[in-house]
């Protein structure tokens, strides 16, 4: 089978490296050979890669960079809007679902000379109703809300590739999260990030405005090799279930991913093979915890000044399956200290708002508007747009976004605590590397340190630079006097 596995834009080299480590796990080279495409040198958007068919449960378990894992039905050329049905309508569906189940369709478009992507979606749905109407007398019901099956379609100027989605739920919702706070992170977009840090499990890693834990969570996970779809799999069985407030309570053990709900994965021996998967990384996860026994042992660590947001991380931190409570404290950025006595790994996304700079008042409102920008649903604007990486963020939204921002720079608090929070840094966190991802392309100069790396990156329409600030050690007295 051929797989597309969409991740965020600017992910797409961490993802390789990722999709390579999962494909020599043991347990996932027994599922039979796995070939993945050459590292992209552009955003793509995603990966794409050859594998068996159980390849899929391995991915929708282990991947913690992939947005979604798209099974590739059928690719063709066209030239209007009834080779699109033409080529559908062929395909067997029913023997990946029945007409009892409901559907979704989704179609994104690079050059694609058609004028109406609508018309062309509701081409794709006719041809999949029609079919399933002839062969079992009966139609599916269109669901666009909370769909059974999706089925995407990604157009170029002159060939469509239809997709099967295997996720069903974007795989960033993992299950954890009780809430979102005032700056939602996405855990993938979290997971992407820590691997280009270059930290490592058992290297120092803290967060002075953790917020509700997001990069210190998905580290955790990776140290203690919780896999990301460890809730959404029913790994833990019914003791362990997803927060009613993670998202939406759909992310059950039984309808955790789209793949469950497609018939060739309820056969017998893919069920075994499922078993199988969960059963290796349990047992991993054991194994694990001997070297991890609890939360300190992880050298992960946090703060933040808002008391609401440190109960909410200690709340997803528990829901994560991680041991005892966070090593977290209540805590204005401007005065935290390094933990323990060697450098290691700052890693923060600053929020809009009273994190930031003040409690209440405007700050509260630039929190809630900056949370209503991440949180629109970016995967089918951006993240959909499977092939070409290409954002698609509505014109609005960044008109908007650039008048939160001009605010941010005028505000003459919030330009001082960066200052300030620059000069700590360079203070109290010598031989640090220090990582903020953020929208601000500015952040640099208002810090007044220079950075030495920018990424570009996207937080579904958003589009971010994670800077990289490596802190000097400061010459001791001694020294000086020496010299």
């Amino acid at each position: 089978m051929r797989f597309f596995v969409v991740c965020p834009g600017g992910l797409e080299v961490p993802l390789a490296q990722e999709l390579a480590e999962i494909s020599q796990r043991p347990d996932c080279k027994a599922l039979g050979t796995w070939v993945i495409d050459p590292t992209p040198t552009s955003p793509t958007g995603g990966i794409g890669l050859a594998g068996p068919i159980s390849a899929t449960m391995a991915l929708n378990l282990h991947s913690r960079i992939a947005s979604r894992v798209l099974m590739q039905m059928a690719q063709a050329p066209y030239r209007q809007e009834d080779d699109l049905y033409k080529l559908t309508s062929g395909l067997a569906w029913e023997d990946w679902f029945g007409s009892k189940q409901t559907l979704r369709v989704d179609v994104t478009a690079h050059r694609s000379p058609l004028k109406s992507l609508n018309f062309a979606t509701l081409k794709i749905k006719d041809a999949i109703v029609d079919r399933l109407r002839d062969v079992t007398g009966d139609r599916p019901s269109i669901d666009t809300a909370f769909p059974d099956v999706r089925v995407q379609a990604h157009l170029t100027a002159t060939q469509v590739t239809i997709y099967l989605d295997t996720s069903g739920e974007a795989l960033f919702k993992r299950g954890w999260r009780d809430e979102k706070g005032d700056a939602p992170l996405k855990e993938n977009l979290a997971a992407g990030i820590l691997s280009i840090t270059g930290w490592k499990p058992g290297q120092t890693l803290f967060d002075p405005m953790c917020g509700s834990g997001t990069f210190l969570i998905e580290a955790a996970q990776m140290a203690l090799a919780i896999p990301p779809g460890a809730i959404r799999s029913g790994m833990y069985g019914d003791e362990v279930k997803p927060s009613r407030l993670a998202y939406r309570p759909l992310v059950t053990s039984s309808h955790g991913f789209g793949f469950q709900r497609l018939k060739p994965f309820q056969e017998a021996a893919e069920q075994k093979r499922w078993t199988a998967l969960k059963e290796s990384s349990l047992n991993e996860i054991l194994e694990k915890r001997k070297s991890y026994p609890d939360a300190k042992s992880l050298e992960i660590s946090g703060g933040d000044i808002n008391e609401k947001l440190v109960l909410m991380f200690k709340g997803n931190w528990q829901r994560a399956q991680l041991p005892d409570q966070p090593v977290v404290r209540q805590i204005d950025a401007l005065v935290s200290k390094p933990p323990g006595n060697q450098g290691g790994v700052m890693l923060l996304n600053p929020p809009y708002g009273e994190r930031l700079v003040i409690k209440g008042g405007r700050g509260q409102d630039r929190a809630s508007k900056a949370a209503d920008y991440e949180t629109e649903e970016p995967e089918n604007r951006f993240e959909l747009n499977l092939e070409t990486g290409r954002q698609s963020a509505k014109r609005s939204s960044r008109e908007s976004l650039k008048k939160l921002q001009a605010q941010e720079e005028q505000d003459p608090k919030f330009v001082e605590f960066l200052r300030q929070f620059g000069q700590h840094l360079k203070d109290a966190f010598g031989g640090w590397n220090v990582f903020v991802l953020t929208v601000d392309m500015a952040l640099p100069g208002q810090l007044r340190i220079k950075e030495s790396k920018r990424t570009p990156l996207f937080n579904g329409s958003l589009e971010c630079r994670l800077f990289k600030f490596e802190m000097h050690l400061k010459p001791s007295i001694s020294s000086v006097s020496q010299d």
